[in-house]
């Protein structure tokens, strides 16, 4: 039931974004799609990858030696998500992006609210906060990334989402929303509730949708 709840909480999160943010669920309904926007959206996404790591890596070490089992299945998500961040710097060369680009190039302000946010919920309460972020971005992605890859390859071309695609077939082969939620289960248990976990999600979802609303402004709004 924990599960059936934050994924309905999750779902009513991202209808929120819908409903305030331009553009937003017709991206992620496979319905609309624009060049700036798609590629900005993959530089946010290698340099949030990049800053999640050591995030999780911090998670890590919060949990210590105080469950073996969190920590090993916090490790094994860390090492299989290592260097993905390579798959989408190969998509961005074909949009004409070097990664000396993407690494000039400083986070949304949104993203470092995220981080922020999660090193300041890690220090205080614990490992939980960076579980449900995970297995609401292994979430996220199984519910809407490969409508949004499959429309990207019919705009721009296959050559410009294969490592995307690649991406997404890894998080499926080795089934993570399964394995981030055991993380988040036990870490209900273990170091906070069910409620901490709902009020975790709200503020990412929250927190997504600023990004949202960045990605959108600083691209077609400023065209507009």
């Amino acid at each position: 039931m924990s599960r059936e709840r934050l994924e309905k909480l999750a779902a009513e999160g991202m209808e929120r974004l819908f409903q305030k943010v331009p553009k937003a669920r017709e991206f992620h309904a496979a319905e609309w799609t624009d060049p700036d926007y798609y590629r900005r959206h993959l530089v946010e996404t290698v340099l949030r990858i990049r800053l999640n790591n050591e995030v999780d890596a911090y998670g890590l070490y919060k949990v210590g030696y105080k469950d073996h089992r969190l920590a090993a299945t916090l490790a094994r998500y860390l090492s299989e998500e290592n260097n993905h961040e390579g798959m989408f710097l190969r998509d961005l060369k074909e949009f004409g992006l070097s990664k000396e680009d993407v690494d000039a190039t400083r986070p949304f302000p949104s993203t470092e609210y995220l981080i922020g946010y999660m090193y300041f919920s890690i220090n205080q309460e614990g490992p939980l906060p960076t579980t449900v972020w995970n297995w609401f971005v292994e979430w996220y992605s199984d519910r809407y990334n490969p409508a949004i890859t499959k429309h990207a390859a019919e705009v721009y071309g296959l050559e410009k989402v294969k490592g995307s695609q690649a991406h997404i077939d890894y998080d499926e082969s080795h089934d993570h929303d399964e394995l981030m939620w055991s993380t988040v289960d036990r870490a209900i248990k273990g170091w906070g509730s069910l409620e901490d976990a709902e009020r975790h999600l709200v503020n990412f979802t929250d927190l997504i949708a600023l990004y949202f609303t960045e990605l959108y402004e600083t691209t077609v709004g400023s065209k507009d």
